[in-house]
């Protein structure tokens, strides 16, 4: 009797929450400065039934039936007299009741919250798929619409995982890395090309070809007992075409044109997708066209990627909720936001200010591919914007100094050429509110490798890595730039660029984690990358030191970071011979007669009348 009472409730319970399939946030959390909370719930019919909650400190505000019939977003107030636990949610129709348990745990207070990433940092890109394979046995995960296991094909899974990051974090903190940002790891079930996470189907699943979301916690845990920050990638400007609501829309306009796309099939959708222009100026534009406007912010990135409005409130609310979800379930340290601009420009001020609000330690950088500083400083907070614009958002990606940084060390010398375009692009810096909050790198997962960009030049590789970790910003490095990885053989192709990282995978005859079977010159570079950046996570000059530089003049640059007696210099030489440097020029510096030790080689020097520089080279002295 007593088995078949159990066996009742058993099939009660599942028969309670047959029709509630969907629970958005699954959790949350008491004390955020913000009380509201509001709750997707997605279930066949579920506008038919009224909703009810009784726990100390929860009330319900509102319940906002949407267009579709099988969804219910509810609002409630989340008081600081609540306590951590699990409170029902009640549905109830005119013949049948459901419940939901949701569970409300205590949020972090401010002590035990992650400092942001800031230019203390250097932060090591991973594209998840391609650094290293831990646990082979979720390689393939049957019933997903891309299946497959191929390593010879650039633009297939190839296995990397979390697991693979947690197992080589020491070879990250022994290189001198302090921060982490992965591409994104969120689940893609998309038909082909899945693995660089970028066209989500659920915002707050893990792949499960990346792992569980204890192997997302574990990573966590493991990067912070190592000192190493993690950052996440989010896309809030849109998400996979095979996305659960895709099926089941909300709002009837929960995607922009969606109209069309509900006319449209999988065979013709490329047809009758409307593309963004891209044209990102038209967001700044006091001239712009609206036609112009409409067709950057609401045409879709690709036809695979749906466009998201987020002038619906219920879009920019669960959006808002899903990052700050993120942030306390992984305690991450920053978040790195794709495709800025292409949001609307209202939602991301709310978005980061809300973040910003709860997580004041916190920073976030926002991918806003321009060259033009300008456009760039639009987007950080702080900013004296003509149209009153406030961001709230810390960091900006520095694609113009990333630009300058190339071309000055490739190009030949000349009065407008080569260096002197690093020294006009760093001398912009009165534009930025903040340029040491700008975010700047030699390359990234979508543009070719520093080593390619510059013709597998290893010298100039070197004078663009070392210049860019000696400039008052947070730097950047995508994995596989300490051995040179390259994409010389078809430059800029995405699957190229993000290739596997060797000895992340089992029987791979070369490890880069070791050692094993590089040649000599990634060997070079390696301990070039290592040596420096361990020398820069203890140098307060560098973190947070004054900038001074001098205009380069035949083929010479040179600029110094200075905090209380500490300083540091960066000379580059592309001169084709050696050069005799006189340093009368250089008096301001104040080091006259100091002693300075080469950072990489540990020669010593006597800062007097000249130095001796090799030819096609760059040093850094630090005089501590």
């Amino acid at each position: 009797m007593k088995t078949l009472f159990t066996l009742l409730i058993f099939l009660l319970f599942i028969n309670l929450n047959a029709q509630i399939d969907i629970v958005h946030p699954p959790n949350w959390w008491i004390g955020f400065e913000n009380q509201t909370l509001q709750i997707l719930v997605k279930g066949k019919k579920i506008n038919q039934y009224n909703v009810s909650v009784d726990y100390p400190g929860v009330s319900l505000k509102q319940v906002h039936k949407a267009d579709s019939e099988n969804y219910l977003f509810i609002d409630l107030n989340i008081s600081n007299l609540s306590k951590a636990g699990i409170f029902k949610l009640k549905f109830k129709s005119a013949n049948r009741e459901l419940e939901y348990n949701y569970k409300l745990d205590n949020k972090r207070n401010l002590n035990e919250q992650n400092n942001g990433f800031d230019s203390s940092d250097v932060i090591y890109l991973i594209t998840p798929d391609r650094f290293a394979n831990g646990n082979y046995s979720n390689d393939i995960i049957k019933g997903l619409k891309e299946d497959r296991i191929n390593r010879a094909d650039n633009y297939a899974r190839h296995g990397g995982d979390l697991q693979g990051i947690s197992d080589n974090i020491d070879y990250l903190k022994d290189m001198g890395f302090t921060s982490l940002w992965l591409n994104p790891v969120l689940i893609n079930d998309m038909k082909e090309g899945s693995y660089h996470g970028y066209a989500t189907t659920d915002y707050y699943t893990v792949d499960p070809r990346f792992g569980t979301m204890e192997d997302y916690l574990n990573l966590s845990d493991v990067a912070e007992k190592n000192n190493i920050k993690l950052i996440k990638d989010i896309i809030v400007n849109h998400c996979g075409l095979y996305h659960w609501w895709m099926d089941d829309l909300p709002f009837d306009d929960w995607l922009n044109f969606q109209e069309i796309y509900l006319e449209s099939t999988d065979k013709n959708i490329e047809q009758n997708t409307v593309y963004s222009n891209h044209r990102r100026s038209t967001i700044q534009d006091i001239y712009a066209a609206k036609v112009d406007y409409k067709g950057m912010l609401d045409g879709w990135f690709v036809p695979t990627m749906p466009d998201l409005n987020q002038r619906n409130k219920f879009m920019a609310e669960y959006l808002i909720q899903n990052s700050i979800w993120w942030i306390e379930t992984l305690n991450l340290s920053g978040i790195r936001q794709d495709t800025y601009p292409y949001a609307e420009k209202e939602f991301l001020s709310d978005w980061a200010g809300r973040i910003m609000n709860e997580y004041p330690k916190f920073n976030i950088v926002g991918e806003e591919w321009s060259y033009n500083p300008i456009r760039i400083a639009y987007w950080q907070d702080g900013n004296n914007n003509k149209d009153g614009y406030q961001s709230n958002l810390k960091s900006t990606m520095d694609f113009a100094m990333q630009k300058a940084i190339f071309e000055g060390i490739y190009e030949k010398e000349n009065w407008n050429t080569g260096l002197i375009k690093i020294y006009e692009s760093l001398a912009n810096d009165f534009y930025y509110n903040d340029p040491n909050s700008l975010l700047v790198f030699n390359d990234n997962h979508d543009m070719s490798r520093i080593y390619t960009q510059m013709k597998e030049d290893v010298p100039k590789t070197k004078m663009a890595i070392g210049l860019m970790l000696m400039l008052p910003r947070i730097p950047q490095i995508l994995y596989g730039t300490e051995i040179l990885m390259e994409d010389s053989a078809k430059p800029g192709d995405h699957g190229l660029i993000r290739t596997d990282f060797p000895g992340g995978w089992k029987n791979d005859n070369t490890n880069a984690f070791s050692g094993e079977n590089l040649r000599n010159d990634q060997l070079e570079m390696q301990n070039y990358m290592k040596t420096i950046l361990n020398f820069r996570k203890n140098s307060k000059a560098i973190h947070y030191g004054q900038t001074l530089h001098f205009a380069p003049i035949e083929g010479v640059y040179l600029i110094s970071r200075k905090k209380d007696d500490e300083t540091v210099i960066y000379i580059v030489n592309k001169n084709k011979s050696s050069k005799e440097l006189n340093l009368d020029r250089f008096n301001q510096l104040g080091v006259n007669n100091m002693i300075f030790t080469e950072v990489c080689t540990k020669e010593k020097f006597k800062w007097t009348n000249s130095i001796t520089l090799k030819k096609n080279s760059s040093i850094i002295l630090t005089n501590r």
